[in-house]
């Protein structure tokens, strides 16, 4: 049943209960699924990656590994940096210890400077 159906009976008061079919949802697809993961060496962007190409939306603390060796740190975000950009995908910092990874379907909004 539409939503707009659903609307519609709640506005001519038809019933007091409405049944839902939910066949809808399974037809629009696998829910989007999101990830809250850990960067801790080099070696966990490869992980990572195959996360970002699966699609789903992936949250990344860093903090252990930028306090533990920072040059590690940003080879590991320049890979899923690249990762991204192939894939036509975006990336930003959440504050000082977090990543934020949406999938391609999703455009992370920037403010712009103040000029």
């Amino acid at each position: 049943m539409a939503i707009r159906d659903i609307v519609g009976r709640l506005r001519n008061n038809e019933e007091d209960f409405i049944e839902l079919d939910m066949t809808e949802e399974d037809q629009a697809g696998r829910k989007l699924l999101i990830e809250v993961e850990r960067l801790d060496n080099y070696n966990d962007s490869d992980r990572l990656q195959k996360k970002i190409r699966e699609g789903n939306i992936l949250v990344v603390k860093i903090r252990d590994l930028k306090a533990k060796d920072m040059e590690e740190l940003k080879r590991s975000v320049d890979k899923l940096s690249k990762t991204c950009m192939a894939i036509g995908g975006d990336i930003a910092g959440l504050g000082d210890d977090w990543l934020i990874v949406p999938p391609t379907t999703a455009k992370i909004h920037r403010e712009e400077a103040a000029s």
